[in-house]
């Protein structure tokens, strides 16, 4: 990992930043120095995106994705958004894993087990609303004062899926790791 990095301060996990070091063939320092040639800590999320996609190789898997990525990276070592915030000021979470089941049949899994659930650590849980798209099968619901549930299913092969559970909307970072807890044995008891 480069000194930037490291400097008292940054918020930027590690792993993240050689992610990005990798991914780019660019030191984190050198997105540093460019982000703040840019002004990038005063710029709206998708300016700082933009920024970041024109400096990506030409020929790296998924640039759009990754210019979100190095967005995200940069706010964080900026100090202008904290790990699990969004753009829009609000904070998620997320667990996964991945089950030994189709798409279809790992949402069915889910809403056998948690699906007539009423509540989540203390906020009541709304009414379904399951989809499906060509990508992947859906269960959504709002928790009351607390955002919004998507428990999705994404095929890995033939005969897996991963499943995953986003919260988004939490007014604030207190409760993440609760909430991520929650979520991931939810989904172990599986």
């Amino acid at each position: 990992m480069s000194n930037a990095a490291q400097e008292s301060g940054n918020r930027t996990r590690g792993e993240r930043v050689r992610a990005i070091e990798r991914a780019s063939r660019k030191p984190w320092d050198e997105w540093v120095t460019l982000f703040e040639a840019a002004g990038a800590a005063r710029l709206p999320h998708p300016e700082i995106v933009r920024i970041a996609r024109a400096e990506l190789p030409a020929d790296l898997e998924n640039p759009d994705w990754w210019a979100q990525g190095v967005a995200i990276a940069y706010e964080h070592h900026a100090g202008v958004r904290v790990p699990g915030q969004s753009s829009t000021g609000t904070f998620r979470v997320s667990a996964s894993r991945t089950v030994p089941l189709d798409r279809d049949a790992a949402i069915a899994a889910w809403t056998a087990a948690y699906g007539d659930r009423s509540e989540h650590l203390g906020h009541a849980a709304g009414e379904p609303r399951p989809s499906r798209t060509e990508k992947r099968s859906f269960w959504r619901f709002d928790l009351a004062d607390a955002g919004r549930v998507e428990v999705s299913a994404t095929p890995k092969g033939d005969d897996r899926a991963t499943l995953t559970v986003s919260l988004e909307g939490l007014t604030d970072g207190d409760r993440i790791e609760e909430w991520r807890a929650h979520w991931k044995s939810l989904l172990a008891a599986l």
